[in-house]
């Protein structure tokens, strides 16, 4: 096939030997096989930020760095520099995560190199050696539902453990292989520690699997896992092997509002007796 432009230079450079064709589009990027010497890889091409569908990335670039207090403020402003730092910051968030993900034990492709605008990385392949299928387009058995929840319910809590949040998991973004689910597409990957939305979308990323998996596996429609995860991490207690119940107790004792009021009015009184000092 003819070599996309965005791909060009990366042939150029040598990092690339041969595009053999699309793989996939999606809302944020063109993902492509390639060949690079004797291996299999895939080339993913970020789409401009005004081609991009993915919405809210304000949020999920909360609490992202930059290089230096130039670009912060480039980025704050919105100028044409700030918006070109944006979308460095946003490629490459997902190439500092995979790389951390990988080292954590978390499956995720190998990544390689992410140069203008094109991320190299390993191609997810199934047990024939094809490109592996999405998780939405796998047959399930009530069995086989419940081994993939537990085992990326696994992997939620280890990517929590080494400090991101996915942002945006769901049967969409997760390859099967041979062995199981590998999760993918991290551009809108969280810092647990600097992002306020973190509770949320954690408990949002779980919450989809439920959704998705309790179709085939019912017995997970009730299951609570990212409130649990969530109230480990806080906590201090998440382990990377961490046995889950999928349950969580709830606080049922009863506010004392009278002491709530009276402190109220202690304070009120308080107030108004330095008020009348002054």
């Amino acid at each position: 096939m003819k070599t996309p432009k965005r791909l060009t230079t990366l042939v150029e450079e040598g990092l690339v030997d041969e595009v053999i064709g699309q793989l996939m589009s999606g809302k944020e990027a063109t993902v492509y096989i390639v060949r690079c010497g004797e291996h299999i890889r895939c080339a993913k091409v970020y789409k401009d930020s005004k081609q991009r569908s993915f919405r809210k990335a304000t949020s999920y670039q909360e609490g992202r760095k930059v290089k230096n207090s130039r670009q912060a403020r480039a980025m704050e402003k919105g100028s044409r520099y700030g918006r070109q730092m944006q979308e460095e910051v946003w490629q490459n968030a997902e190439v500092d995560a995979l790389y951390r993900l990988a080292a954590a034990g978390v499956r995720v492709p190998q990544p390689y190199i992410c140069f203008d605008g094109v991320l190299l990385m390993d191609l997810v392949v199934d047990a024939e050696g094809g490109a592996a299928p999405r998780l939405n387009d796998v047959a399930l058995s009530e069995a086989v539902a419940l081994e993939f929840h537990a085992m990326l319910v696994n992997q939620v809590v280890r990517m929590l453990c080494a400090g991101i949040i996915h942002g945006d998991l769901s049967e969409y973004n997760i390859l099967v292989d041979e062995n199981g689910p590998v999760i993918i597409d991290l551009p809108q990957a969280i810092d647990a520690a600097a992002n306020s939305t973190a509770a949320e979308m954690l408990e949002r990323d779980v919450n989809n699997l439920r959704s998705y998996f309790s179709a085939f596996a019912p017995s997970l429609a009730d299951s609570q896992y990212g409130k649990e995860i969530w109230a480990l991490y806080e906590g201090g207690l998440l382990q990377p092997d961490q046995v889950l119940t999928g349950q969580v107790e709830l606080d049922e004792s009863l506010a004392d509002v009278d002491a709530v009021l009276m402190q109220i009015e202690e304070a009120i009184k308080e107030d108004e007796i330095r008020r009348m000092c002054q």
